[in-house]
């Protein structure tokens, strides 16, 4: 499957906001669209993380029921499945300035609709379902966009980063404001702030961002959308190296959410109190985020590359510390081990670009962030589950080795898909985009 990425690096981005001299996430930010972009993202991250804290408090309020309050949460994973799957082909057959617009006006009737009084249960839940199956085709289409914000080198490898880091940082700062917001307001007054930051976001989007044409021709040969989303996920699966790449972004995150899922049923095992679960809550993310600015301040692209399958590939072994029923610090001190290896990402987001062709970039992206999301909701379950039948420690400790046991033969097709270095060679003389099948 051949890249069509041709684009010259002139085009790409303007090059008086990005000198091509500076490096680390200073030159980024330098690049004005991107300035924008960032902004958006934060103000949008931070509007779903509270309209889902506020919102499962209504529902709670509502109806006192504890099962009902969890699904809410819940619905914030489950539609991203079909969403990033039927609704794919949006990334790639609209500009995506519009894409990201449409996304943010829409999330925003949503949430403003979730505000009002009448509005019943089911469809507070069904509104919360509509939110989650939009955001997959946001992500996705802002992952492609970026590749003609920052080019396709060390500037989108380390504006991906920051997005990551964003998204690490958000989930603890969100909450936060989320129970700082509840604490002097309603549910339905904190989640009609929110309206305000999805509009926020779509201003910034509308007026910092370039109008860039649609990737792929809408309803080439009369395909519908649909059938555009579901050829583009064959096309893209169906490629060895691209689907090899795409794995290695899911299948950790299947296993390392375990600790996680049952943070407080392993607080009470080992007869800890609040605040011991709220420290093993935020070690992971806080190795992710230190890892993450490490790798794209002080390493080289090469290097970031270099690292991507050993910290892939060993990455889980540190939950398997469970095994021994540590205390608090010695678990903690594992998450954030297990956290750090999320690094790996910056050098596979480069893999990744390369390896996808151009005009399925849209719904490569939105696939990627469909399954991820996903697969993280699979593995929370899965581990719940488990732990109905073993003790929480064993059930961590297992998802660390089974995690394991599952990368190792992955790694290994990574590495037989990798580009030689003649395909190398070629790709940067111009000559010849395409990623061999291995």
């Amino acid at each position: 499957m051949p890249s069509n990425s041709t684009h010259p690096q002139g085009t790409a981005h303007d090059t008086a906001d990005a000198p091509s001299a500076s490096r680390g996430y200073r030159a980024v930010f330098a690049v004005r669209e991107f300035r924008a972009v960032f902004a958006a993202h934060l103000l949008s991250l931070l509007g779903v993380v509270v309209s889902e804290l506020a919102l499962t408090v209504l529902v709670y309020d509502l109806t006192s029921s504890p099962l009902l309050s969890a699904l809410t949460f819940a619905l914030g994973m489950l539609p991203y499945l079909v969403g990033g799957t039927l609704f794919a082909g949006i990334a790639d057959r609209y500009p995506a300035r519009r894409v990201l617009v449409t996304c943010d006006l829409v999330c925003a009737a949503c949430v403003a609709v979730m505000i009002l009084p009448g509005t019943p249960v089911a469809g507070l839940l069904g509104l919360r379902c509509l939110v989650a199956a939009v955001s997959p085709v946001f992500t996705g289409t802002r992952m492609a966009a970026l590749t003609d914000i920052l080019g396709e080198g060390e500037l989108f490898v380390l504006g991906r980063s920051l997005l990551r880091i964003v998204s690490q940082s958000a989930l603890l700062a969100g909450f936060g404001v989320g129970g700082l917001l509840l604490a002097v307001n309603s549910p339905r007054g904190a989640i009609a702030i929110t309206v305000v930051t999805f509009l926020c976001s779509a201003t910034l989007l509308r007026f910092g961002t370039r109008d860039r044409p649609a990737r792929a021709a809408q309803g080439g040969g009369g395909s519908t959308l649909l059938r555009e989303s579901l050829s583009g996920a064959r096309l893209v699966l169906g490629h060895r190296r691209v689907r090899a790449l795409m794995l290695l972004f899911w299948l950790p995150p299947l296993f390392v959410v375990a600790p996680e899922a049952v943070a407080a049923p392993y607080a009470d095992e080992i007869g800890a109190g609040p605040a011991a679960l709220g420290l093993l809550m935020c070690a992971m993310p806080v190795g992710h985020i230190a890892s993450e600015l490490y790798a794209g301040s002080v390493l080289r692209p090469r290097t970031r590359e270099r690292i991507v399958l050993p910290l892939a590939a060993a990455g889980l072994l540190p939950l398997a510390v469970y095994g021994l029923t540590p205390g608090v610090a010695t678990a903690a001190v594992a998450l954030v081990v297990a956290g750090a290896s999320a690094a790996y990402g910056i050098g596979l987001d480069q893999w990744f670009v390369a390896a996808v062709p151009e005009e399925l970039r849209g719904r490569a992206m939105t696939l990627l962030t469909a399954g991820l999301m996903t697969l993280q909701g699979v593995g929370m379950a899965l581990t719940g589950l488990a732990a109905e039948f073993f003790p929480v420690h064993q059930v961590v400790a297992g998802a660390g080795v089974l995690g394991t046991l599952c990368l190792l033969p992955l790694v290994a097709e990574v590495r037989r898909t990798a580009p030689t270095a003649r395909d190398r060679t070629e790709v940067r003389d111009g000559e010849d985009r395409q990623v061999p099948h291995g």
